[in-house]
């Protein structure tokens, strides 16, 4: 397995954090890093894997100050939506989609089988990965996955009949597998109630992500149709809720335009407390929308303290000014102190398309939220060409771990800033607004 180390470049020496780039150069099929994820040991914070598509590893053993790389490998093939999870031993998971074989992994002509693989050094070397779903007639896609503290999982995903089908009897829906050891999963099952179609736009349920709270209480979410959606099981995945609890609704749906990015998003992350303050178990939600206009999309925040059935309504996460865009968050709360930790794409400081990568942190347990600017420069997207669907964040004992993509001349690079919760605190929060002209 190659490994190479990745030099540290930030932009500029005037930003708040330091940001290194991981990666800039194109996978084996000569496609740009898009679709990032990561997470961080649960035994040792230092110890970090990333991953990004469509078959890109990356591990740092010095809590994200050099990284090196690497690159998955599947007796079944590696398509896109990557996405890395930690569980409590100290192991990691990377998860992905299959590719038909002699297809070239995109859209329609991947397979319907996501695979697992897990590392047990710290994202160095990898097991050759073991499926999951595996209904090969049917497109499963953007899969997820949670470990609760005894070492039970839940993958997640979204399946399709046929992929971006206009026929109105073609369906999609949320399917979930279990396993005790992360290897040998069960035979899937629908979650949703309400189907959608295949069109893969608001009616579609995407954005499906499932928690594990500290006594093995299992939620999942997504959007579709306007609304975010919950299911629930209380014995382990055995049973689930016959009618599906709608959270709160999404205006325009989690599918939106953003100008200068060939499609942007407002898909929905639920996060479990699992710290053992009085707010453990507390279900944390955040999401995009455009309620307040096309012109002014916002990130939403709400909780629950009674395992989904009410929530609190929902809070206007961006400090900014009316009148920009913020979107594509993603969320993670360390289990240590139960601080809250949001990572999104903002341009409240630009009247063009200029995008900056923001983090809004809650020490509160989510009763209020500081904003900070993260990137050391802004980037200028290209509606022409593809960027990525979702970012990273994870936090441990006080070390928060960010994983972005910025975009310079139509080309995708993957950056990363590791930050402590004490040098969050000692820093000023970003201004409501600091407009700059620019071209469109």
């Amino acid at each position: 397995m190659l490994l190479w180390m990745i030099t540290l470049l930030g932009i500029s020496a005037t930003a708040q954090f330091k940001s290194i780039r991981i990666d800039n150069e194109p996978d084996r099929s000569g496609n740009q890093p898009t679709n990032v994820s990561v997470a961080i040991s649960r035994k040792n914070p230092d110890i970090i894997v990333a991953a990004s598509s469509s078959d890109n590893v990356y591990y740092s053993a010095d809590g994200g100050k050099t990284w090196s790389k690497s690159t998955i490998t599947s007796r079944y093939g590696v398509g896109s939506d990557p996405v890395v999870i930690a569980d409590f031993s100290g192991n990691f998971y990377y998860l992905h989609r299959a590719i038909l074989e002699g297809k070239s992994g995109s859209g329609e002509t991947e397979s319907g089988r996501i695979v697992i693989h897990k590392s047990k050094d710290g994202g160095k070397t990898w097991d050759s990965g073991e499926p999951a779903g595996s209904n090969t007639s049917k497109l499963q896609t953007r899969p997820w996955m949670t470990a609760d503290r005894k070492g039970n999982f839940l993958l997640t995903w979204t399946e399709f009949d046929q992929y971006g089908s206009e026929d109105p009897e073609c369906k999609s829906a949320v399917f979930a597998s279990k396993s005790s050891n992360g290897s040998k999963w069960s035979k899937p099952i629908k979650i949703s109630q309400y189907d959608g179609d295949c069109r893969d736009v608001n009616d579609t349920p995407r954005g499906v992500v499932p928690v594990a709270t500290n006594d093995g209480k299992l939620f999942i979410a997504w959007s579709n149709a306007g609304y975010i959606w919950l299911d629930r099981s209380y014995n382990g995945g055995e049973f689930w809720l016959s009618n599906d609890i709608a959270i709160t609704n999404q205006t325009g749906g989690w599918n939106f335009n953003v100008p200068g990015f060939n499609q942007a998003n407002g898909m929905p992350i639920i996060v479990s407390d699992n710290s053992t303050g009085m707010f453990s178990g507390a279900l944390y939600l955040v999401w995009a929308d455009q309620r307040n206009g096309e012109d002014d999309t916002d990130i939403w925040f709400s909780r629950s303290f009674n395992y989904g059935d009410n929530w609190t309504s929902p809070m206007r996460i961006n400090n900014d000014d009316p009148g920009n865009h913020q979107f594509m968050p993603r969320m993670c709360v360390d289990s240590g102190n139960g601080h809250i930790y949001i990572l999104y794409y903002d341009r409240r400081d630009f009247d063009d398309n200029q995008t900056d990568v923001y983090l809004a942190y809650s020490i509160d347990n989510g009763g209020t939220f500081k904003n900070l600017k993260i990137s050391e420069s802004p980037f200028l997207p290209q509606p022409d060409a593809l960027f990525s669907d979702y970012a990273g964040i994870t936090a441990h004992q006080g070390n928060v771990i960010m994983v972005w993509t910025r975009m310079d001349e139509g080309k995708t690079s993957i950056w990363s800033s590791a930050i402590k919760m004490s040098d969050l605190e000692e820093t000023k929060e970003a201004p409501k607004t600091g407009k700059k002209k620019g071209n469109r």
